[in-house]
């Protein structure tokens, strides 16, 4: 068995299954698509759920790829030993009801046997113990010895997931040698210890499962299997752990130069290094399929692990910034396996370097911070307000909080932080709970139609067609819709555009004989057919019905407008800024484009100016708007743009603005770029860390913005009395200037008023040593009042304390000034108002000239004043 590094390792395995008929699809995002029940892709064959329950078509029955993983749960045991990790590559072959057992073993055997060139008396297979026909696959067919074949239960080799498909499993193992071992006599496969490495798991997908413990055979049986590329590395590369492997050892190795330590020469400073090498790896693969660090969701993975590496960089010493750094090993390591990392290169480094930048900015104050809070509590919780301070301004995952803390031998109260953290998500959760029921709302429908919906809106607004399906406002299926019903239609062919990519769906009419449906809303289902849902607003329309279908042909020729203009913007922003400018998010409507992109700054009123101007530009040279269908290789090689982390077949749709943009695009366009009119930018906002929205108006919109300022114009000369809409600057620069002026002398009056105020209140209660001792009872005051009557009190020979009360809370506040005389012969602000605010069951301090403090007991605010006079006279020297 040869030494075999993991990037020839994953290619081995990828071209054999393509010798197998297997079609070799590349990884998937790790941004689940259409699937909420994933933050990230945790498995090989996650991204492929529709094929296996028939929701979607496969590409192709047989399927092999190595698929890029991220597993979360363990995210606090990653360091601490060599087995966990967050992200991995899983290997899969799979049969979408095509070969079964038998071929599946075949084919796993061969691999190993021939193509790694495994010792046989090395590997070791284990089966459902009920599988039978596995059993004998294995020995009869395939030669493995009996002494090397265990069966197993259901809750090692038998794979489910409640109601649905399931079936048993087969795992392969490798003998790593009795040195490797527990040495019990009772080890052998199964057991705990680093023997046995099981690096294979066959799936075999033939029942289903109806949540009850009853199982059917399935007609078209499936095979799914997952093998670990790093975990076969360890194995070819005869390593103990997924950090030597030869990939993620140079990964390491780079860190370990940075940091000038070695692996292997102190425990803690192992932890650190695998930390980070784990974390990197991790975040260069989620940027580069476009995760954007945030506090939800997957961005708040991202920014979790980030900032734990940034935090275990400065553990071993590593001064400034360094994970961009790292991250160039990262994309050199896997950039031929995956080359979206070099063609995001520049995008993945900024966007690593400003995460850290600003971690870096805040991480001493919020340490320092946590320092004074853990010396502030019991020294075994720390509180959930503490910690959500901690995250919510400092930006300190709790985990990175209760790492630091475990590390002290205390806990955080997580149920108080998660209540907050709770509290001030209530808002964003609901909305996603809508958007969560909406994305799911086809999931219900019972719709008979088997044949996808073919969709003609891109040759026309119109279209003759037929009823193929009518359901009710219940999702159920029915033969007709009455005058006043509400429900969905299904036609054979259609030019309504179901919404898609960020633009929105059309809305018009659907008439026949003697009916009419208003459409107010078009959608598709995973299997590609269109819906329309709507109502009778005229007689009844059937099954089988004549049909002529109708768009708001005004609204869609808006939508056009600014989806071609969402097209130009980007174009001109990469060419002003970069090509780390990319799609991150879009709204197309009829009103306006709303365009997300990846930045790292604001844009400047110049810079903004100069986007729009070559918008424009193009839209007055009117270049043609060309749209062609090509194979997604051909169009890659003419330079097509693809949205980030999207997904797509092998046929495309490719928009051309001739000269200026092109991308693969589902929507619908212009046919000459001069149709948008003029396109203006109403807002540039930040929407989160490294993304930008611009807002935009184009066609009729324009010219409707420009109306409504020269309104608003109109009105605010008149008001002003600026005499004209071109005077208005000079005037309400004017009109400023007098306010300001006006301030000032306010400002200075209800100073002199204060001053005046102060000493009417204030009365001397000693003088000692040529230090005037004053009190002021202030009643109903604040510290700011405080304060501000001891400003217009103050003398360099005196010593003055106000007091005031909070009737609505029951407190009391003491404020002390302290000239410079006074503090020269020793007179103290802060011990002051710590002593007196002690009579009214208070605290406080501060520094010898100025000090405040606060009491529980308005009450003893009088004795607090009688007490002054003493506690200075024992100050002065």
């Amino acid at each position: 068995m040869e030494w075999q590094s993991l990037n020839t390792i994953r290619e081995k395995y990828l071209a054999f299954f393509e010798t197998k008929d297997h079609l070799r699809l590349p990884s998937f995002s790790l941004i689940p698509q259409n699937d909420k029940s994933l933050l990230l892709i945790n498995a090989g064959m996650a991204p492929m759920k529709k094929y296996f329950t028939g929701e979607l078509t496969p590409p192709r029955k047989r399927v092999t790829t190595c698929q890029k993983c991220i597993r979360t749960p363990d995210i606090e045991r990653v360091g601490k030993t060599a087995r966990h990790g967050t992200f991995f590559e899983m290997l899969g072959n799979f049969s979408f009801g095509d070969y079964f057992k038998e071929e599946a073993t075949t084919w796993a055997w061969e691999f190993c046997l021939n193509v790694m060139e495994m010792p046989k008396d090395k590997l070791y297979v284990s089966v459902y113990q009920d599988d039978d026909e596995a059993y004998e696959i294995w020995t009869k067919r395939r030669g493995v010895a009996e002494d090397h074949m265990v069966r197993l239960g259901k809750e090692d080799n038998f794979w489910e997931h409640g109601s649905g498909p399931c079936g048993p499993c087969s795992e392969i193992y490798f003998d790593r040698g009795p040195e490797k071992g527990c040495g019990k006599p009772t080890c052998k496969v199964g057991c705990d210890c680093d023997r046995y490495v099981e690096f294979w798991n066959l799936v075999f997908t033939q029942f289903e499962n109806d949540g009850n413990g009853n199982y059917t055979r399935l007609s078209h049986p499936n095979i799914d299997t997952g093998m670990g590329l790093e975990r076969l590395a360890c194995i070819m590369q005869g390593v103990d752990n997924l950090f030597e492997v030869d990939t993620i050892r140079n990964i390491m190795k780079h860190i370990s130069e940075i940091a000038g330590v070695h692996y292997h020469t102190s425990e803690k400073s192992d932890v650190s290094l695998r930390v980070i090498t784990d974390h990197i790896r991790s975040t260069v693969m989620m940027i580069s399929d476009g995760v954007i660090p945030s506090n939800e969701g997957r961005g708040y993975v991202l920014r979790r692990l980030l900032r734990r590496a940034a935090r275990h960089g400065r553990l071993l010493g590593i001064e400034g910034t360094f994970l961009a750094d790292v991250a160039e090993t990262v994309i050199r390591e896997s950039g031929d396996a995956y080359p979206e990392l070099r063609e995001k290169h520049d995008y993945i480094v900024k966007i690593i370097a400003m995460e850290e930048e600003n971690f870096a900015r805040t991480i001493d104050q919020g340490l320092g911070l946590l320092e004074s809070m853990i010396a502030a509590s019991d020294g075994k919780t720390l509180s959930g307000e503490n910690a959500f301070k901690l995250s919510d301004t400092y930006g300190f995952p709790i985990d990175l909080t209760k790492e630091i803390l475990e590390e002290r031998g205390m806990e955080a109260d997580e149920e108080t932080f998660r209540a907050l953290v709770q509290k001030q998500k209530d808002t964003a959760r609901a909305a996603r709970k809508a958007a969560d029921t909406d994305a799911w709302r086809s999931q219900s429908l019972s719709i008979d139609v088997t044949e996808e919906t073919v969709f003609t809106g891109y040759a026309g607004t119109e279209d003759d067609c037929t009823v193929a399906a009518l359901l009710d406002a219940d999702g159920n299926a029915v033969q007709a819709l009455g005058d006043g019903d509400t429900g969905i239609l299904v036609l054979e062919r259609t030019p309504f555009y179901p919404g898609g990519g960020g633009q929105v769906c059309d809305t018009g009419a659907v008439t026949g004989s003697g009916f009419a449906f208003t459409v107010t809303e078009t959608f598709k289902t995973p299997k590609n057919i269109i819906l329309h849902k709507g109502v009778v607003t005229e007689g009844a329309v059937t099954v089988g019905a004549a049909v002529h279908a109708a768009v708001d042909a005004e609204r869609r020729a808006a939508i056009r407008r600014n989806h071609t203009a969402a097209h130009l913007l980007q174009a001109i922003l990469r060419k002003h800024f970069g090509t780390h400018v990319e799609q991150a998010g879009q709204l197309v409507n009829e009103k306006e484009m709303r365009f997300d992109f990846t930045h790292f700054s604001a844009l400047s009123s110049d810079e903004i100016a100069a986007v729009e101007h070559d918008v424009n530009n193009v839209i007055f040279a009117d270049p043609p708007v060309i749209t062609e269908e090509m194979p997604i290789e051909e169009a890659k090689k003419r330079g097509a743009m693809a949205l980030f982390g999207e997904k797509y077949g092998d046929t495309v749709r490719v928009v051309n603005v001739e000269g200026v943009s092109m991308e693969l695009c589902g929507g619908t366009h212009v046919s000459h770029a001069g149709e948008l009119g003029l396109f203006k930018i109403v807002s540039e906002a930040s929407v989160a860390s490294g993304v930008r929205r611009i807002e935009a108006l184009t066609g009729f919109n324009t010219l409707a913005y420009a109306d409504r300022l020269n309104a608003e114009l109109h009105k605010a000369a008149a008001v002003m009395k600026a005499g004209g809409v071109d005077a208005v600057a000079d005037r309400a620069a004017a009109v400023i200037a007098e306010l300001k002026a006006k301030e000032k002398e306010i400002e200075k009056l209800q100073a002199e008023l204060s001053a005046v105020h102060a000493k009417e209140m204030v009365r001397t209660v000693s003088e000692t040593g040529g230090v005037t001792v004053s009190v002021a009872d202030a009643g109903e005051a604040d510290a700011g009042k405080l304060r501000q009557l001891l400003d217009g009190a103050k003398a360099d020979d005196a010593v003055i304390v106000a007091a005031g009360v909070n009737c609505e809370k029951g407190t009391c506040a003491f404020a002390c000034v302290c000239g410079k005389n006074a503090v020269a012969k020793g007179a103290h602000a802060g011990r002051i108002v710590k002593e007196i605010a002690a009579i009214a069951g208070g605290s406080g301090g501060g520094k010898p000239d100025s000090a405040m403090a606060g009491g529980k007991d308005p009450s003893k605010v009088a004795d607090a004043l009688k007490a002054v006079a003493d506690v200075v006279g024992q100050m002065i020297k």
